[in-house]
């Protein structure tokens, strides 16, 4: 892969990580270059509440990186970050943003105001979620990702329609989706506190892309889109401002293999 004044931290024949500032890499990526991108945004959860993890009681802080401290600044981040992102997609492509509440409004209220037009609205049911320690409210069980292209007409996003529907037993692919959290395999050489299960980037990949097409992740943490990507011979750039993640990232990358399924 070739960049233009950009360092990858690590890089291969179809796959590259960029430890970087996200907005200075989207600012330097080539103009409509890209097929696709999952983009995997803080949630900003951080509030030094309190949640389940295997069984314990843990902070929610994620980091410095999940903080801001008022709304405005929470959504002109989601802004500027979208706005950089549909410079360098390309004009058939498409972007997917997963979130919890505390953030897809925002993004969603960008996305528009940025120029896309919404496709779908994905909600994540986790079937293993931690339980609500404080006992008033609801247990969080679900995501949403938004599925958005450019808001022009002349624009022919891809859709492997026959593939997802062939993946839900011959039947149309409705807009639940239900699944676990992430496996213990998949945190064999470490985990990002918000990781994603590897099932659930394989079908996004694999719904919106095809072979050799390139997908982008500006928050990558652990890489599981392209963990995805490598699974599906797809090309990726993962870029990440901490360093711990995209070394996590890239022994991911390097052992992909050992994610594949036995029957793929």
């Amino acid at each position: 892969m070739h960049f233009e004044n950009i360092d990858p931290f690590y890089e291969d024949e179809n796959s590259a990580l960029i430890l970087a500032d996200t907005f200075e890499i989207l600012e330097k990526l080539q103009s409509e270059s890209v097929d696709m991108i999952f983009a995997d945004p803080p949630y900003f959860l951080s509030n030094d509440g309190i949640s389940c993890s295997s069984g314990k009681m843990v902070s929610v802080n994620k980091g410095n990186w999940d903080r801001f401290e008022t709304l405005e600044q929470k959504h002109e981040f989601n802004r500027q970050w979208i706005r950089l992102s549909k410079k360098i997609l390309k004009p058939n492509g498409t972007i997917w943003i997963s979130g919890t509440l505390h953030n897809i409004y925002s993004v969603g209220m960008a996305l528009e105001q940025e120029g896309f037009k919404i496709l779908n609205n994905i909600t994540w049911q986790k079937t293993n979620p931690p339980p609500n320690l404080a006992c008033r409210y609801f247990t969080h069980s679900t995501e949403t990702i938004l599925w958005a292209r450019k808001n022009d007409r002349s624009a022919r996003h891809c859709f492997n329609y026959d593939r997802m529907k062939e993946l839900n037993g011959g039947k149309q692919m409705k807009d639940v989706w239900t699944g676990s959290l992430i496996t213990t395999k998949e945190k064999k050489f470490g985990k990002h506190p918000t990781q994603k299960p590897l099932y659930l980037l394989k079908r996004i990949v694999e719904a919106s892309t095809v072979e050799n097409d390139l997908v982008l992740d500006p928050f990558c943490g652990s890489s599981t889109t392209g963990v995805a990507c490598k699974i599906l011979n797809r090309k990726y750039i993962g870029i990440d401002s901490n360093s711990e993640f995209i070394e996590l990232s890239k022994l991911r990358l390097i052992n992909s293999d050992i994610f594949k399924e036995k029957d793929e």
